[in-house]
Parts: C-alpha cells; structure tokens; sequence
C-alpha cells in the first residue's frame, strides 16, 4: 500500500482509490482495495479524512473513502473544495457499493475499517469501469 510519502508503480490496475481516516488508520480497508488489485493511497496521520479530496486531486484518484465518527466532514469538504460527487453518514459496504454503482466519488463512513468494505468497494468501481468502458 502506498502513501503520500513512498509512491510506488500502480501495479496492474490503473484504478486508484484515497482512503483518509479521522484517527490515522484505514490499514485494514486499503488491505482490501489492493486485494481486489486497486491501487489504495492511503493518508498517513490523525485527520487524513479531511485531506481525501485534496489526496484525490493530487493523484488523480477515481474514488475517495472517508472515515470519521459522523461520516460526512471529509466528505463534505471534498465536494465542497473540488465539486466531488458524495454520499456521506453510510454504515456498511452495501450502502457503499451502491454508491459506487449510481457513480459517487467520495464515500463517507463511520469508523468502518475492515477488509471486506475495501475489497467490496474496489470490486464496485471496477465493475462501473467495466461496465462504462
């Protein structure tokens, strides 16, 4: 997984996805981003769910995943920034899946760091890249 500090190849995929998270994780959901082969960029450090849109911008990133207890700040402030479509105060994968699939760019959830919303979310975006190509 890379960072803003060490950017690595994108590897096979051309699909990357920002993960910003309010207490410096989200290991756990960018572990599932690249197990579905998407590149994860992950913010390091407390209050990296406001940095995802900038984050997003800089890499040219196809998808942002905010974590923070409301859900919505990084979100909304991406959207705010950089006109990022958002869906924001999710809960699940299925709320983000679906999200993905009605093509919203930025992703706001509660504390939800597992593997499987990562590696559901990346599987979505692929689809929808499949699917428009």
């Amino acid at each position: 997984m890379s960072d803003l500090h060490s950017r690595g190849p994108a590897g096979p995929s051309t699909l990357t996805i920002v993960v910003g998270h309010r207490l410096g994780k989200g290991q756990q959901v960018a572990k599932g981003i690249e197990a579905a082969g998407v590149r994860a960029v992950l913010i390091p450090g407390p209050a990296g769910d406001m940095r995802v849109g900038d984050v997003m911008d800089a890499e040219g990133a196809d998808l942002g995943i905010s974590f923070c207890g409301s859900g919505g700040a990084g979100a909304v402030t991406a959207r705010s920034k950089y006109g990022y479509e958002i869906e924001y105060s999710m809960r699940s994968a299925d709320a983000g899946v679906t999200a993905v699939q009605v093509g919203k760019q930025v992703l706001g959830f509660g504390f939800l760091d597992t593997e499987d919303l990562g590696f559901r979310i990346a599987t979505a975006l692929i689809k929808k890249q499949v699917t428009a190509a």
